[in-house]
């Protein structure tokens, strides 16, 4: 039975994950993402493409399912447009977290680019609302039966709170789609789960495939002492991350340091949504790792004790701090705002913890040290410390290699692909 692959978004880059797979007659479609880095047509999938490919009246009738692997908006941030503006209205799978989590990045992300020059195809929070009345959440190793023909699974993925790899089945033909995941554990999350089984087609994310990065305490060194050298020399330390994920591993890592160390600097955060955020980690601790499982009875993680809410009106204190700030990868929000301010100084630090996408000021910072930054009209001098450190929740590709061989696949697929040519995995 032939199975065949669509790749709609992150074919060779990162950014708006969305390949639709025909198994046995059925077309899934897996991650329906945007590109963050883009404000143009480039900003969504390539929809009328595929609706074109298939001669199909409109995209109910094409598509049998539509599954969300995890929250990050490169995997959810067009399932709006696309079912409140392209008219999808077929069934869509996420796991109870992503499904819980998901309308607050989605509202995040679009309050932060509203406005935004090219942002008119934007979705509405309306829109986000009755989106999300359509999806049906999923447990990990439940057999969901989407039609007489079509079987999708869900497993642990690692990666963040919720995320899942997908393993979808029509009659003897099997696949699995990993969509973002992590062979190692980390601070909050286990290691990618899955059970030994017979595929035909293994599409598995491939950020970091041409790399095998650190061990982990020896990158949490290098965070700790980079953040600890600017602090120490009365510095300020921007931090952008989206306020799900590695926003609680690294508030995690600095409260236990700052707890030892006896520091007193203050440490703050600029999303409400992590308060709301916070809330939900506490409720989905059955997703975190053994380690916060067994002990959050006696002492919750999630309640830090040196991180608190930042006030706009502390942007001009003088001293020095640590700020985490929303959105990751500087495309605007608060941590554009703090960038613009705090950039222009050599006593401060700009970490930027994990990959960045082409097109935002994080991928301008990570592919060098610019003098300056041009945001649309705007000229921001560049005169602090920049540091890149690989916290991504991303397998490498060691992990890739592992699971590849754990697997066994009959056809292996890497998506995004990191080479300019098609590669198998071997």
């Amino acid at each position: 039975m032939a199975i065949e692959c669509l790749v709609l978004g992150a074919g060779q880059e990162v950014g708006k994950s969305c390949v639709v797979v025909t198994i046995g007659g059925k077309r899934v479609m897996f991650d329906c993402g945007m590109h963050m880095g883009y404000h143009d047509d480039r900003h969504y999938p390539d929809f009328a493409r595929a609706l074109a490919a298939w001669g199909a009246p409109d995209f109910t009738t094409a598509i049998s399912c539509v599954v969300i692997t995890h929250f990050h908006m490169d995997h959810i941030g067009a399932l709006p447009y696309f079912t409140e503006v392209c008219g999808y209205h077929g069934p869509i799978y996420m796991t109870y977290p992503t499904k819980a989590l998901a309308p607050f990045m989605l509202e995040d992300y679009r309050k932060v680019t509203m406005g935004q020059r090219g942002e008119e195809k934007q979705y509405s929070y309306e829109d986000i609302l009755r989106c999300m009345k359509k999806v049906t959440p999923m447990d990990l190793k439940q057999t969901v039966q989407v039609d007489k023909d079509l079987v999708i699974r869900a497993y642990y993925a690692g990666h963040v709170i919720g995320a899942a790899m997908i393993y979808a089945k029509v009659g003897d033909a099997a696949m699995v789609y990993t969509g973002d995941y992590n062979m190692t554990p980390d601070r909050h999350l286990g290691a990618a789960q899955i059970d030994r089984l017979k595929l035909d087609v293994l599409i598995t994310e491939s950020t970091y495939a041409k790399s095998i990065r650190d061990s982990k305490p020896a990158r949490e060194r290098e965070f700790l002492k980079a953040v600890h050298k600017c602090v120490s020399g009365g510095g300020k330390v921007l931090i952008p991350t989206f306020a799900l994920g590695r926003a609680q591993e690294l508030c995690m890592l600095l409260d236990d340091y700052w707890e030892r160390m006896g520091l007193k600097v203050p440490i703050y955060f600029s999303a409400g949504l992590t308060i709301q955020a916070n809330v939900y980690y506490k409720m989905l601790i059955g997703w975190t790792s053994q380690k916060i499982k067994d002990s959050h009875t006696v002492h919750n993680p999630f309640d830090f004790k040196h991180v608190c809410h930042f006030e706009r009106s502390f942007i001009n204190n003088p001293g020095p701090c640590v700020l985490f700030a929303t959105p990751g990868m500087i495309t605007g929000g608060f941590s554009l705002e703090a960038f613009k301010k705090w950039a222009p100084s050599e006593k401060n630090l700009v970490t930027l913890p994990g990959y960045c996408v082409s097109g935002t000021i994080g991928h301008k910072l990570m592919c060098g040290k610019p003098t300056r930054v041009d945001y649309e009209d705007t000229h921001i001098d560049v005169r602090c410390q920049i540091h890149q450190l690989a916290f991504s929740p991303h397998t490498d590709s060691k992990g890739i290699m592992d699971l590849t061989e754990f697997l066994s696949p009959k056809n292996g697929i890497m998506n995004p692909s990191p080479f300019r040519q098609p590669r198998t995995l071997k």
